[in-house]
């Protein structure tokens, strides 16, 4: 097993919804890359059962947390604990690219 992943081999987009990428899953987590073109959005949603974060790495969203839409950009970390809806949007002229856990 490759113990060692650049997130820029993971990256990429689709017209018609964002990308997605894992990078590494087992029964305890799933890491994995999201990719929004400007535009595009991660329908407002919740898991139950677990926890959700989002690491921006690259570009700027709105993330929607329960009743809270905040924008954050590269170095920002948005956690949705379980059970609560959350979504962003990519609201940016340039790619958002996303650490999700």
């Amino acid at each position: 097993m490759n113990y060692f992943k650049d997130y820029r081999d993971h990256v990429g987009s689709k017209p018609e919804k964002f990308f997605k990428s894992t990078l590494f899953e087992s029964g305890q987590i799933l890491l994995g890359i999201n990719c929004l073109e400007p535009g595009q959005e991660q329908a407002v949603n919740s898991h139950g059962g677990q926890d959700k974060f989002y690491f921006v790495l690259e570009g700027s969203g709105a993330f929607t947390v329960g009743d809270t839409e905040q924008s954050a950009g590269e170095g920002m970390t948005v956690w949705a604990p379980e059970g609560v809806d959350h979504g962003v949007r990519n609201v940016g002229d340039k790619r958002l690219v996303l650490l999700v856990g």
